[in-house]
């Protein structure tokens, strides 16, 4: 039986730099010498962890890919666990996972060991593994390869378990689309517990032996110098990061904002997800860079499902078509197949790259398939050959005088205002309206703006039944970890 697709590929890129930082590089060779090293200090005296779970607690970069290479050629399910969380938050995925192994670097192994130790669970660090090559077991794509966990609206996290195959199609279905080459050089500054960077990002790359860039986090300064300097040929991205990169420019004096532009201009393809951006933002960046940004829709439990073209419109405010191997159709409440354009109905996929299921929660499993159809949550219509989101069914769609309203679409509405810079709106239980749309904004600095003023200048932009019934400015709306909005939060301000 031949090695997992992924191992086969690195080595046809042998000699590639893989990863490249301002003080060293490494080749491909060196990802499969050094994961080779690590599935031998997993296996031990062991032929095959046979899908034990091993949580990976590292810094994005060569040692993460490493890492993650040597537990699935040890036969291991990775784990990754965030950088950022509290301790509760790892025991959740440590216990939940049934984790015996947390394999970490030596910047994080510390932070983790006194939980470890309670729990009982193997800590294995990085830079001290010494272990010698031996015979790896033969894996077959069909093993489940990874347990991501996806934070639910209602109850604990869900492990999202995909197996190679799932892994490999994700992948493969967005090298087609997005036409990656061993040319790209791309930076990586998205955390590794999340689809959007390891499987659009680390996995796309190293699949056709790119090269990668990684930072630990968002360096701003450090990101522009090296657009500046034309190192990239992709970039990706969440909204709030365009945000910041078009207030950076903005700022910037005239003769830096065109160097750093120029470097934006020469990228092939620069691409925007995880969130909904604000075709405010998507404009702005295209006024600035002259580059059109594509976004895309995905989730944890299916990859990337829909995405704008590469060759074609890349329509604001659109997530565009089903992307290469993907099958996905809306269906109304009354359970009817959504045929026609612009009739609203739940986004449902089927493909090879949909997971498996969630980790010991068949229930959960059951409930969100539909007849061997993923039911997303998500509502969606389809305009011109082009499907737009309209947000999650039980907290994006506001229930309103008999309408179903976006809370996504009003939100960009109020973007467009020139004193709101960011808002969130959500419905609230109202005995005339059923919900009334509410809105929370942060104004620009030292702007004042009253719900009067707000409705008038929404007449000719949304409908009577859009018109925020409630308003309430903060100096910072609530978020979590990942710098987003929480909705539970922005209705907590109202008591």
């Amino acid at each position: 039986m031949p090695e997992l697709p992924i191992i086969a590929r690195a080595r046809s890129h042998s000699s590639h730099v893989a990863f490249e930082s301002p003080s060293c590089t490494q080749t491909y060779q060196h990802l499969l010498d050094e994961s080779a090293r690590v599935a031998a200090a997993l296996l031990g005296h062991a032929d095959d962890l046979n899908e034990a779970r091993v949580a990976l607690l590292v810094t994005p970069g060569a040692d993460y890919v490493a890492a993650q290479w040597g537990i699935w050629r040890a036969g291991g399910i990775k784990v990754p666990i965030c950088l950022s969380a509290t301790e509760p938050e790892w025991e959740y995925a440590l216990t939940d996972s049934q984790a015996t192994v947390v394999l970490a670097d030596a910047a994080n192994a510390g932070k983790i060991a006194s939980l470890c130790e309670r729990l009982g669970v193997r800590l294995m660090d990085l830079s001290c593994i010494s272990a010698s090559a031996k015979s790896l077991p033969e894996i077959d794509v069909s093993r489940r390869a990874m347990i991501l966990y996806t934070s639910g609206t209602t109850s604990k996290p869900k492990g999202v378990v995909t197996t190679h195959a799932n892994i490999q199609a994700q992948i493969e279905c967005l090298v087609q689309a997005w036409e990656w080459s061993a040319s790209d050089h791309i930076p990586m500054f998205l955390p590794l517990h999340h689809v959007h960077g390891i499987i659009n990002i680390i996995g796309c790359a190293l699949w056709s032996g790119a090269c990668v860039e990684a930072f630990s986090r968002f360096e701003l300064n450090a990101i522009l110098d090296r657009v500046r300097s034309h190192a990239y040929t992709l970039f990706m991205a969440v909204p709030t990061i365009y945000v910041k990169l078009i207030q950076a420019l903005e700022s910037a004096p005239e003769t830096d904002r065109a160097a750093i532009v120029a470097g934006f201009k020469t990228m092939r393809l620069m691409v925007s997800g995880s969130a909904a951006l604000p075709a405010s933002v998507h404009e702005q960046w295209t006024a600035i860079t002259g580059q059109r940004l594509l976004e895309r829709y995905g989730m944890t439990e299916i990859g990337m499902a829909i995405s704008n073209l590469y060759h074609g419109e890349r329509r604001p405010g659109a997530v565009g078509a089903p992307l290469p191997g993907v099958e996905v159709r809306l269906k109304n409440e009354g359970g009817e197949i959504v045929t026609a354009e612009d009739v609203p109905g739940e986004i449902q996929v089927r493909g090879p790259g949909v997971f498996a299921a969630y980790w010991n929660r068949p229930e959960a499993t059951a409930e969100s398939f539909d007849d061997g159809w993923f039911r997303t949550g998500d509502m969606a219509v389809l305009e011109r050959g082009y499907y737009r989101i309209m947000g999650r069914l039980s907290v994006d769609i506001i229930k309103s005088g008999g309408y179903k309203l976006s809370a996504l679409e009003i939100e960009a509405s109020l973007l467009e205002h020139p004193l709101i810079r960011e808002c969130a709106v959500i419905g609230l239980p109202d005995d005339t309206w059923g919900e009334a749309v509410t809105a929370v904004c942060v104004l620009a600095d030292n702007a004042t703006l009253d719900l009067k003023t707000l409705r008038e200048w929404c007449k000719d932009r949304l409908s009577v039944y859009k018109v925020p019934q409630r308003l309430k400015v903060v100096s910072e709306l609530p978020r979590n970890a990942m710098g987003k909005v929480t909705k539970p939060a922005v209705k907590a301000l109202f008591g």
